[in-house]
């Protein structure tokens, strides 16, 4: 069996544990916390966080080599970032929170679309190196902001959009953080969560790093989000949750 069609089945299996449905044409149907299935349900109390070994693996590559890997062209090659830009839709004017934001991949991008962007991260070498970018690109709509690992630092009501790229699996106490980052949004704001599948594939830290997909939607709903589109077909390696408080419209 091919690597496409057996990446292709594994995806589909993820869609049917979270009873989640795709169309044929790829469009994204919205789906309300309540159809998430039971057996999603328990697997998301059964599946423990790898919050600590994740930050020791990623600790082991040089800080170096991290903003190389982070900004290579073989992660542009998956990663579609003008695919990810197109798919969150109109961006200027928005305030838009990075969480994770590590060396700015996301963040000089979402600048350059018109966000106002704040670049948060636990580690102050990725904020210099971010300070260093701002600077060279004259890039005026960007400030850091460090974060503790159990707090987003966000005001009330601060932002319209906070987007997680490749890191969900570093935060601790999941739902708890995620509370805080409902707090931090508009009324009608929305968090976005891009990560990896969880299954073996060519990118990404290890399985056992990871977390799938159906715990990730049980932990926002435990933090008060409520209406969740997924989106399996975006991206080859990776799947896109975008939720909500409020209704999507």
């Amino acid at each position: 069996m091919s690597t496409s069609i057996n990446l292709k089945m594994k995806k589909i299996a993820f869609i049917l544990t979270v009873t989640l449905m795709v169309s044929c044409n790829s469009k994204l149907r919205h789906t309300e916390t309540s159809q998430v299935s039971e057996t999603a349900h328990k697997h998301a109390q059964e599946e423990p966080s790898d919050h600590s070994t994740a930050n020791e693996y990623m600790r082991q590559s040089s800080m170096e080599d991290l903003i190389r890997r982070f900004e290579s062209p073989e992660r542009d090659a998956y990663q579609q970032p003008q695919k990810v830009l197109e798919h969150l839709g109109e961006l200027k004017g928005k305030t838009v929170m990075d969480i994770g934001a590590g060396s700015g991949y996301f963040s000089v991008k979402l600048a350059e679309a018109g966000a106002r962007v704040i670049a948060a991260d636990v580690d102050d070498e990725f904020q210099e190196f971010i300070q260093r970018r701002i600077r060279e690109n004259d890039l005026s709509n960007i400030e850091t902001r460090k974060i503790p690992y159990d707090d987003p630092g966000l005001r009330k009501e601060e932002v319209d959009m906070v987007l997680m790229v490749n890191s969900y699996h570093h935060i601790e106490n999941r739902p708890d953080y995620f509370a805080k980052v409902r707090k931090g949004m508009k009324p009608d704001g929305e968090l976005v969560i891009i990560d990896y599948f969880k299954f073996e594939i060519p990118v990404g830290p290890p399985v056992n790093h990871k977390v799938s997909m159906d715990v990730v939607v049980n932990e926002l709903k435990e933090a008060g989000f409520t209406a969740f589109v997924v989106n399996v077909e975006l991206l080859e390696y990776q799947f896109v949750i975008r939720a909500k408080f409020t209704a999507f419209k």
